[in-house]
């Protein structure tokens, strides 16, 4: 019995799945230096099938770019109304981005994005996508640590200086584990040690640092 055109359609989309799926685990090792055919390798399928899906590498390439660049980053305001308070939020928020470094699928991502921007092959309608989440990123970090402040779960200090610390602490960790995945994750299971950062002093710190 002949296949129906839906049939056929959804044949074809998981095709193209997973051709990307291949596709981000060979741009993730090797780089711009991947070759269509090492993509057609780990996809196990033939080079032919995968030009009938994509003209070129590059085309590849600026899909994966595409699929790993949200367009919409309301997920932040989303953070900041959920029920709880903000240190709560706050420590959601770093311990979501510390622990999705530890996970193949979204080190892969970085690893995608960081060729990307090694090799000058962003496009630039991505590029700028970029620039407006990590500055809205950055924007709900100081909103829930002004916030965390004024209900004491968040240490007194100028809100800016505790978010550029905590960022280039979060890119720190973004490059270890880009370098070295099984090191970050045998030494950085969670987050806390970066929340520490946040936390105000206790009674008897106070003290301690005053005597």
């Amino acid at each position: 019995m002949p296949r129906t055109p839906e049939a056929n359609q959804r044949i074809r989309e998981a095709q193209r799945a997973k051709i990307l799926e291949s596709a981000r685990s060979v741009f993730a090792r090797k780089g711009m230096e991947a070759t269509i055919t090492d993509i057609a390798a780990e996809a196990q399928i033939s080079l032919g099938l995968a030009y009938r899906y994509f003209a070129d590498k590059e085309a590849i390439f600026s899909e994966l770019v595409k699929q790993t660049v949200p367009d919409d980053s309301a997920e932040f305001q989303k953070l900041v109304e959920m029920p709880g308070t903000p240190g709560e939020h706050l420590a959601t928020l770093i311990s979501s981005i510390v622990g999705a470094r530890g996970q193949r699928e979204p080190l892969e991502a970085h690893q995608l994005l960081q060729h990307a921007l090694d090799a000058d092959a962003m496009p630039e309608e991505i590029r700028e996508s970029l620039s407006k989440r990590y500055q809205m990123l950055l924007a709900t970090m100081k909103q829930l640590i002004v916030e965390g402040q004024a209900t004491g779960e968040v240490a007194p200090g100028d809100p800016d200086q505790l978010v550029a610390v905590v960022s280039a602490c979060l890119d720190g960790l973004t490059r270890w584990a880009l370098r070295d995945p099984e090191q970050f994750r045998t030494y950085v299971p969670d987050a806390q040690i970066v929340l520490r950062l946040f936390q105000p002093l206790t009674d008897e710190k106070k003290a301690s640092e005053q005597s």
